[in-house]
């Protein structure tokens, strides 16, 4: 791709982020329940608003699975993305993945290091998505973003598992 080719591309992708129907519109799908045409690559995220405190959806890319039940996110908009502030005021947010109920889960932001090393898992398993994300990433960020070394903020999401009032483990 040619230097002027992918500057203009990167300029498209980082404009249709900030374009309110785009980004919302794959909301309705996994209220559908369709959220499988995705596949395990993005979740949809519930979470509540920190001033009003009605319920907020984002539908987030899913840059590493480390575990069954943890998920990691990144705010391509850094901190002042509107659903990493209220997670961050509130942790307590459900989690839609493909066309499963959704489940609670609890939300935390992974330090520095941890957010290196899971940015790093996702740049060897997905080498081209990462060199057209990255571009796109660091013009909303209006900075580098470097696998080796990154700021870019990440949250990790750990499932909750459902249990009866019994206290028998339903996630199975």
């Amino acid at each position: 791709m040619s230097g002027e080719r992918g500057n203009r591309l990167t300029r498209i992708g980082a404009g249709l982020l900030r374009v309110r129907w785009f980004v919302r519109a794959p909301i309705w799908l996994y209220r559908a329940r369709l959220g499988v045409i995705f596949g395990h690559g993005l979740l949809m995220l519930e979470h509540m608003g920190r001033n009003t405190g009605q319920r907020r959806f984002v539908v987030l890319e899913v840059v590493d699975h480390p575990a069954p039940d943890r998920y990691v996110v990144v705010s391509g908009f850094g901190v002042r993305a509107q659903w990493f502030r209220n997670v961050e005021a509130n942790r307590q947010v459900r989690v839609y993945l493909a066309s499963h109920a959704p489940a609670p889960a609890v939300a935390r932001r992974l330090d520095a290091t941890a957010a290196t090393a899971a940015l790093g898992r996702y740049a060897r398993a997905h080498p081209r998505a990462w060199a057209k994300l990255r571009p796109v990433l660091e013009d909303t960020l209006g900075t580098s973003i470097d696998e080796h070394g990154t700021e870019l903020p990440m949250i990790t999401l750990d499932v909750v598992p459902r249990t009866q009032p019994d206290g028998a483990d339903l996630s199975r």
